[in-house]
């Protein structure tokens, strides 16, 4: 399994911000990473945190970044039928990123949000796009897994396998819609995940590997590092 070295710091800026003392963490040329999670239901064998667990784990590998706490909540609406879920809404979300890249390019020179949960994509784009309007260097990254399938299925479950195995009941795991998104859409929109899938899973857990996660974990974390090494955003901030 390929592993993924992480410098203790960046010259002499501090690495984790959480543990950082204000003279140690530079100014001007600091690239802050701030994962961006959510806090809802992954089916019945997900913690409710693992969009913000995957999105911090990808945000603490990439190199050359002073990595933020997490921004632990967002749009996740879609979710409220299950219990446990909390939502702040896209209107909410988009205004919370805005204010932290205000805030953060006072004395950072760029800010990068890594995104675990796709319902947090629309506020991140218009929030990234005014920022940069208002001629803030901020970008933003998914943590996407090409063929993926949508929510708490194989992909998700074998990320976390990898990432924090004690998390994961597997004797909990079911699949759940396994209908493609994009059929499934229009009765998400109007009625959320509990319209099409009971459990909340959208894809299938079975087959989910720790050996997996490993593989797509390396492969995600790669290519967001090429994004970043790139800083090429479009027009909506979105790094490609």
């Amino acid at each position: 399994m390929a592993t993924i070295a992480l410098p203790p710091s960046i010259g002499a800026v501090t690495r984790d911000l959480a543990n950082a003392y204000w003279p140690d963490v530079g100014s001007g040329a600091v690239t802050v990473a701030v994962p961006v999670g959510a806090f809802e239901q992954h089916g019945p064998h997900l913690p409710l945190d693992t969009d913000t667990r995957i999105a911090v784990a990808v945000a603490e590998a990439l190199p050359d970044v002073a990595l933020a706490p997490p921004l632990a909540y967002g749009a996740s609406g879609e979710h409220e039928g299950f219990a446990g879920t909390v939502s702040i809404g896209a209107d909410v979300t988009k205004a919370m990123l805005v204010e932290y890249g205000r805030s953060a390019c006072r004395w950072a020179q760029r800010v990068l949000f890594v995104n675990g949960h796709g319902g947090n994509a629309y506020p991140l784009a218009e929030a990234v796009a005014l920022l940069r309007y208002e001629g803030r260097d901020v970008a933003w990254l998914p943590c996407a897994v090409p063929g993926s399938d949508a929510h708490a299925g194989i992909t998700e479950t074998s990320l976390m396998l990898h990432l924090a195995p004690e998390t994961v009941d597997m004797n909990r795991a079911a699949a759940g819609a396994t209908e493609s998104i994009r059929t499934l859409m229009p009765r998400l929109r109007e009625a959320g995940i509990v319209s099409v899938s009971a459990n909340g899973v959208l894809g299938d857990p079975a087959g989910s590997t720790a050996e997996l996660g490993a593989e797509l974990f390396v492969n995600l974390v790669e290519r967001a590092a090429a994004q970043v090494a790139r800083w090429q955003p479009g027009t909506e901030g979105r790094l490609r």
